[in-house]
């Protein structure tokens, strides 16, 4: 099961990462400021969503690991 979450969070961050780059935003010059105003505007960015949430699938991992 721990195995499936590290797996899963390796490719939500590297689709996160994929989705930032491509994506278009509404407004910015560049995509940083971008995927910012559509995190605001629309409450989502293009891929900003799916990087934090591999990252902290991979976190909790490591804390179910140590702690087990």
């Amino acid at each position: 099961m721990l195995f499936i979450l590290f797996i899963f969070g390796i490719v939500l961050v590297v689709w996160g990462i994929y989705r930032m780059r491509t994506d278009d935003g509404l407004f910015g010059k560049n995509r940083k400021n971008k995927n910012i105003f559509n995190l605001l505007l629309m409450g989502e960015a293009s891929g900003l969503g799916q990087f934090l949430s591999g990252i902290l699938c991979i976190i909790i991992g490591i804390v179910v690991l140590i702690v087990n």
